[in-house]
């Protein structure tokens, strides 16, 4: 959650009469995190916003289901290669990984969502490869483009609307996502030396209450999905108050810190989940020690699973990998960069590279659809 914000009409004191000019009175909807002991949003309706008929849903994506067992071993899938499954992306995403605490993979939308959408068990943050539009919201819009990180609330009612051709990366965090505690200060404000500010999120604008002629809605419970008409339109927010909202922040406004030596990962860490670290690496000038070796050292993390979704830029520390490879490297077995990338780095002054990367403290599984576009050869060519 970012800072508190305030937009359109609301009353002078929370749970108190709104009327419009008309003295018609507006129904408030509190939006709430942790039942009410967390952050949270009120909305401002011009109609009660509870009133749903139960039918069959039409659409969502499929769930993760586990692939056979494997070897362990260092993975390379190409999503570039996957079979693109268009249309909305309400049902284009496919799920290449998964633990107790999350779901990733990827997704090749080519139309806008025909229904709203309220993931009621998860955040969301997608990173866009390639592509951009709008995060349409009853909090309003949220225009995205290539390079964005967008974020969606869990329990939101929206939809997206892709122009131009799509590549993105997603998650679904069932702990919820937030800012890593290490970059705000006692009050919750982002820390000066942080390496983002309040300023470089595209929050959302709220425009005036107008129905789409959609009345259909699907919502993901206990990772089943539900169907549901609407008896209006649910976009009738005249106005709403609070902290949570979704939004979107392009990668290249994070700031990456530069040292003397090679950094930790940890440096990099843009968004915390519940067990889970998501991390950012952006063009930025390498160590400056005379001696340093700017190539990540080997390393064996014994608690984490590591994923890297490759975006652009020239990856130093691997061959064989391009924009929209996704490398995965189990707790367990030791990691680091391919033969002659270590020695090579040494003398460097800067790196170009872009990438997301998410280490997670719970194994991860992955499905057929992930087997389906792995590079056999990938784990034999660190030798």
């Amino acid at each position: 959650m970012l800072d508190r914000m305030q937009v359109g009409d609301v009353a002078r004191k929370h749970h108190i009469q709104l009327r419009g000019a008309d003295g018609a009175l507006r129904f408030e909807e509190c939006f709430t995190r942790d039942g009410f002991d967390g952050p949270y949003t009120i909305l401002y309706h011009l109609r009660r916003p509870h009133t749903q008929r139960v039918t069959q849903p039409k659409h969502g994506w499929a769930g993760p289901v586990a692939a056979s067992e494997r070897a362990l071993a260092k993975r390379h899938y190409r999503t570039g290669e996957l079979a693109a499954k268009g249309g909305p992306q309400i049902d284009a995403r496919v799920a290449l990984h998964f633990n107790s605490d999350l779901t990733s993979g990827v997704a090749f939308p080519t139309a806008p969502d025909p229904v709203y959408v309220v993931n009621g068990d998860a955040d969301e943050l997608i990173y866009v490869h390639k592509g951009g539009g709008t995060l349409r919201s009853l909090l309003g819009d949220v225009t995205f483009a290539q390079g964005d990180y967008v974020f969606v609330p869990r329990g939101l009612l929206h939809r997206f609307i892709p122009q131009g051709e799509q590549h993105w990366f997603w998650f679904s965090l069932d702990g919820g996502l937030h800012i890593p505690k290490q970059w705000r200060n006692e009050v919750g404000q982002l820390r000066m030396d942080a390496p983002y500010s309040e300023r470089d999120f595209k929050r959302p604008q709220l425009r005036a209450p107008y129905d789409e002629n959609i009345r259909e809605m699907v919502v993901r419970r206990n990772r089943t999905w539900h169907g549901f008409t609407l008896q209006d339109s649910p976009l009738d927010v005249v106005g709403w108050d609070g902290a949570v909202y979704p939004w979107a922040f392009p990668i290249l406004a994070f700031q990456p810190r530069v040292s003397s030596v090679h950094l930790p990962p940890t440096w990099h860490g843009t968004f915390a989940a519940r067990g889970a670290l998501i991390c950012s690496f952006v063009p930025r000038l390498v160590d400056f020690h005379p001696e340093a070796i700017p190539c990540p050292y080997p390393h064996s993390s014994t608690h984490c699973d590591e994923i890297i979704f490759y975006c652009d830029g020239n990856f130093t520390s691997r061959k064989g990998v391009g924009p929209g490879s996704i490398s995965h490297h189990p707790m367990g077995v030791p990691h680091g960069p391919h033969p002659g990338a270590y020695e090579k780095s040494i003398g460097t002054q800067r790196t170009d590279e872009i990438a997301v990367m998410c280490d997670t403290f719970q194994p991860l599984q992955v499905t057929d659809a992930a087997l389906g576009i792995e590079d056999p050869g990938y784990h034999d060519s660190f030798l």
